[in-house]
């Protein structure tokens, strides 16, 4: 449905009307009246029309360091990831192409869509780049590569990337509140698509009516299934958002050259809601904006290498191992995790025996043995001789892991694990962490972020180059020039 262009306007304007704010789900093909009679948005005209209108000047100052903050963290999980078998495939088929955005780490350029691909792989590989909790977790900053590419072909100012990079983490972020896909068998990258299509299309300059058409066209045939995330994990466990991004940026293209999508999208009576996420409710007018904050401030940075479900179980596997002093002492292991954290890394044999890296990053009982044995858990924990070894592999036996619906109950504030080692004479030592360093609720510095950067870099850049990039990107809101930003990460000439 084509809306009246002052509803469109009304929209843009900030001042969303309580019967447009939202859409309920219902097998349906046409909006339904509300009790006033006044007739509800569909969502994906509602999205268009909160994409559309926020502008940079909504944005606060803690917003906009927030954006520096992720931009500069997720970059830095690129550069580490540059090297990785699954990255240089990627990046050997986006350099089969030409196009105007570059390819993190060369001074070559290939298609926007192929740049948003080729870079969100190595953003996203390494399982380092932040995240977000809701009903399910995803990775926000997933959505930042495709909007560096179209920022940099259609030469936007700092200003509109920075505006983009938040509506992309908002719309991520508002629906994964909203509707829970995966335990519906569906792989969170499903909500990247209408966020990066959003984006985009704004740094395209497209109107509300185009805005909803690419987020139609982004959805309809790009549903990616859970089936990445279970038993042992392939090289796409890795790759799968990226994929959803290199969609989002085409199907707004098409959109831009006029093409249409299905609509509506969410609410048809084979759309969205009915085949995918089940009865929901999205209320846009809570959406951030000026006075309002926005959901990039309730995502956190990782202190380790591995999923969102893991950190804080390294946190206290780190302090039991030091409480216990030799690990021989310890006969038995019970953790006790979130529902999603017992499903995704406590649930499957393969997670006792993990075969590659993809496993062994969603391994809980890896992960906690290999903490306790090393005091730390980082990119170099992942070598499979790191986890092909007889040692870990021995101790992990001794660890059993479980759901307890009480943390589960927690998840969304804090993303809890309770680890208790049983010694040989019966002594019971427990931690319980809600929040590990980095989380929402646990802010990196700005000198806690460069940290971690530079020991993502440090191996590939001298540290001169290391504190000139770090100032440009503390000043990316001062750029004049997104292309020359993103050569400086290239070979240095």
């Amino acid at each position: 449905m084509k809306l009246p262009r002052r509803r469109f306007l009304h929209l843009a304007a900030g001042a969303i009307a309580p019967s447009m704010a939202s859409s309920v789900a219902q097998a349906q093909d046409h909006p339904t009246p509300t009790a006033s009679g006044a007739r509800e948005l569909p969502l994906a005209d509602g999205l268009a029309g909160y994409a559309h209108g926020l502008r940079y000047e909504d944005l606060d100052d803690a917003t906009i360091e927030r954006v520096k903050t992720h931009v500069i963290d997720t970059i830095g999980c690129g550069v580490a990831a540059w090297d990785e078998r699954p990255v240089r495939i990627c990046r050997d088929v986006a350099l089969s192409v030409s196009g105007p955005a570059t390819i993190l780490g060369t001074d070559r350029r290939t298609t926007t869509e192929l740049a948003a691909f080729v870079n969100g792989a190595a953003f996203r590989y390494l399982d380092f780049n932040d995240t977000y909790v809701g009903r399910f977790a995803v990775h926000p900053s997933d959505t930042i590569a495709a909007c560096l590419a179209v920022a940099e072909a259609e030469r936007a100012s700092a200003r509109e990337l920075i505006t983009a990079i938040v509506i992309a983490y908002e719309v991520n972020c508002r629906l994964v509140d909203a509707f829970d896909i995966a335990t519906r068998g569906w792989d969170p990258p499903v909500v990247g698509l209408p966020a990066v299509a959003l984006a985009v299309g704004r740094l395209m300059k497209l109107g509300p009516d185009r805005l909803t058409h690419a987020v139609s066209l982004a959805i309809n045939d790009h549903i990616p299934l859970a089936q990445t995330r279970v038993g042992a994990l392939s090289d796409w466990k890795g790759l799968a958002a990226a994929e959803a991004g290199r969609n989002a940026v085409f199907a707004a293209g098409l959109s831009r050259a006029g093409l249409t999508g299905p609509a509506p999208i969410f609410e048809g009576s084979s759309g969205f809601f009915h085949q995918v996420a089940g009865p929901t409710t999205v209320d846009i007018e809570a959406f951030g904006r000026r006075g309002v904050q926005f959901r990039i401030h309730r995502c956190s940075l990782k202190p380790y290498p591995a999923v969102i479900y893991t950190q804080t179980a390294v946190v206290a596997a780190i302090e039991i191992a030091k409480e216990v002093g030799s690990l021989d002492r310890i006969s038995a292991i019970e953790i006790a995790t979130t529902r999603r954290g017992y499903q995704r890394t406590g649930s499957e044999p393969e997670k006792w025996s993990p075969k590659t890296r993809e496993t062994a990053d969603h391994s809980l009982p890896y992960i906690t043995a290999r903490a306790m044995f090393d005091g730390d858990i980082t990119n170099e924990t992942f070598a499979p001789d790191k986890f092909r070894d007889p040692a870990i592999l021995a101790f992990m036996q001794k660890i059993t892991v479980a759901e307890d619906p009480a943390l589960t109950a927690r998840v969304g504030g804090a993303v809890p694990t309770r680890m208790t080692a049983i010694l040989a004479d019966g002594r019971r030592i427990m931690r319980e962490v809600d929040h590990a360093p980095g989380f929402a609720d646990r802010p990196m510095s700005r000198d806690e972020v460069e940290s971690k950067f530079r020991g993502n870099v440090g191996r590939r850049w001298p540290k001169q180059r290391t504190d000139a990039i770090l100032r440009a990107l503390w000043a990316l809101e001062r750029t004049e020039d997104i292309s020359l930003l993103l050569g400086a990460l290239g070979p240095q000439k």
